[in-house]
C-alpha cells in the first residue's frame, strides 16, 4: 500500500524547518500531528492525599517544563508561598530558563548540568547533599532518577503533580491513516482504548524508543519502523528510509 496519510502522535512542530515537513515535500505525503496522550494536573485535593509538605524541602528537582508549571500551580492552589532561598535543580539549561515564567531568575539559586544528562544532574545534587529535595513528577515516570538518588543516599520526596492520560478521539474525528508514529507506551495504550477493534492490516506503525517498540509487540501489533538504530538515529530518518523503500516497490 502506498503511504499517503501519516499520523504523528505529537504536537505540530513550532518551526517550519522540521524534518517532518521535508518528508512531506520529498514524498508527497500528508502528515497530521495529533497527540494520543495529554497531561492533566493533579488537583489540590488529590495532592494533599500524598501528605507532601512543600515547605519542608529546601530544593526542588525539575526534569521538564511541565513539572515546573504544575509545581507552581499547586503552590498557588494550596496557598504555599515559595521562599526566595528555595534552590532549583534542573535537567538542562532550557528547563532552568523556563523558571523565568514564575520567579526572578537572576536572584535565585538555580543549578543545571551543561550536558542535560541524569548522571551529571545527580553529581550536582550530590554537591549539595545536605538539602532536602522535592522531585516533581508525573504518575507515569521511569524512576531512573529516583533510583539513582536512592543509591546515592540523597534525601528526597517524590511528588506526583500531573498525570498522563489518553487524549480521546471524538466520533466525528477521522481516522484514516497509512502510517502511525508513536513515542511512548502510553500512546499505544491510547490507540487500543480509542479503537478497541483496531485492525492494523497494511497500516505501518513506527516507534521511537525501545519501550514503545515493545508496547507495540505486546499489543499484538506489527512493528514496521523502529528508531533509533545505527542506520536511522531519529524517527524522521527511519521514516525517510521506509518511504524510500516503499516508493521503490511501487
Amino acid at each position: 500500500m502506498k503511504i499517503k496519510n501519516i499520523l504523528v502522535s505529537q504536537p505540530k512542530p513550532a518551526s517550519d524547518k522540521s524534518p517532518y515537513f521535508d518528508l512531506e515535500k520529498k514524498y508527497g505525503v500528508k502528515i497530521n500531528f495529533r497527540p494520543f496522550i495529554k497531561v492533566e494536573g493533579v488537583d489540590a485535593k488529590d495532592f494533599r492525599k500524598q501528605h507532601v509538605e512543600i515547605l519542608a524541602h529546601t530544593a526542588v528537582i525539575f526534569t521538564a517544563r511541565t513539572a515546573i508549571d504544575h509545581f507552581f500551580r499547586l503552590c498557588e492552589e494550596t496557598r504555599v508561598n515559595v521562599p526566595e532561598d528555595m534552590k532549583y535543580f534542573c535537567m538542562s539549561e532550557a528547563v532552568s530558563l523556563y523558571l523565568q515564567k514564575y520567579i526572578q531568575y537572576r536572584k535565585r539559586k538555580i543549578f543545571f548540568p551543561q550536558t542535560g544528562l541524569i548522571d551529571d544532574l545527580v553529581q550536582l545534587i550530590q554537591k549539595h547533599s545536605t538539602e532536602k529535595y522535592l522531585l516533581s513528577v508525573s504518575d507515569v515516570n521511569k524512576d531512573n532518577l529516583s533510583n539513582i538518588l536512592e543509591e546515592k543516599g540523597i534525601e528526597y520526596t517524590k511528588a506526583i503533580m500531573y498525570r498522563t492520560v489518553s487524549n480521546d478521539f471524538t466520533p466525528e474525528e477521522p481516522f484514516n491513516y497509512d502510517m502511525l508514529v508513536f513515542f511512548s507506551p502510553n500512546g499505544i495504550a491510547s490507540l487500543m482504548k480509542n479503537f478497541p477493534d483496531f485492525q492494523q492490516g497494511e497500516i505501518a506503525i513506527a516507534t521511537l524508543g525501545v519501550t514503545t517498540a515493545q508496547a507495540v509487540k505486546d499489543a499484538g501489533l506489527r512493528l514496521d519502523i523502529e528508531a533509533p538504530t545505527p542506520q536511522a538515529p531519529s524517527i524522521t530518518a527511519a521514516m525517510d528510509a521506509y518511504l524510500k523503500e516503499s516508493n521503490k516497490k511501487k
